[in-house]
């Protein structure tokens, strides 16, 4: 689709302005180091063809499916060896999969060791949509008595309680008051 140059200059754009509107065709050709802003005019012409770049509101865009990691199709082993098969299915990006530039999701970092066994570990980071509710068996950011906990929401009846995914702790039952902050929808970890 388009040239090894048009590719060249379309992940510089990617890598300069990332997804915020783009700048003027001046400002691009003075970072970019070109003369002439008719340049950008022409590889911005082609871009949009393509459907590498949009135009709202008089402003310019990288569309956001060009983010993101790539995910391959075949799954790989955790287990015995086996030849990696280079098919693309589709980019991966946190920020769609899990919607985090919604102002509703939250992203905190993990400390201690009570959800562990949910896979849940010290120095991950959980991603929380705000949600004031919770049902039987959510993983939810929670005040209990006024200190914030991640736990799993459980409710039988009219009991409710917080229980840790980690057999050396009890489970939590609020003495005044219990409030949900949000429910984790996910959890990143760097290794």
């Amino acid at each position: 689709m388009l040239t090894n140059k048009q590719k060249e200059f379309f992940d510089k754009l990617k890598e300069r302005y990332a997804m915020q509107p783009l700048p003027s065709f001046e400002i691009i050709a003075r970072d970019f180091g070109f003369k002439h802003k008719n340049s950008i005019w022409q590889y911005f012409n082609k871009l949009k063809e393509f459907g590498f770049i949009q135009e709202e509101n008089n402003k310019f865009y990288i569309p956001t499916h060009h983010f993101g990691a790539v995910l391959y199709e075949s799954p790989v082993k955790a287990g015995f060896p086996s030849p990696a098969e280079d098919y693309i299915e589709k980019r991966v990006s946190l920020d769609n999969d899990f919607n985090l530039n919604n102002p509703s999701t939250f992203m905190f970092n993990v400390s201690g060791d009570s959800m562990i066994e949910l896979g849940i570990i010290e120095g991950d980071q959980v991603i929380v949509k705000k949600s004031p509710v919770a049902k039987d068996g959510d993983v939810v950011l929670a005040c209990v008595d006024g200190e914030y906990t991640l736990k799993t929401f459980r409710q039988k009846g009219r009991d409710v309680y917080l229980e840790p995914a980690n057999s050396k702790y009890s489970i939590i039952r609020a003495e005044n008051e219990l409030t949900i902050f949000g429910i984790v929808t996910g959890v990143v970890r760097h290794l």
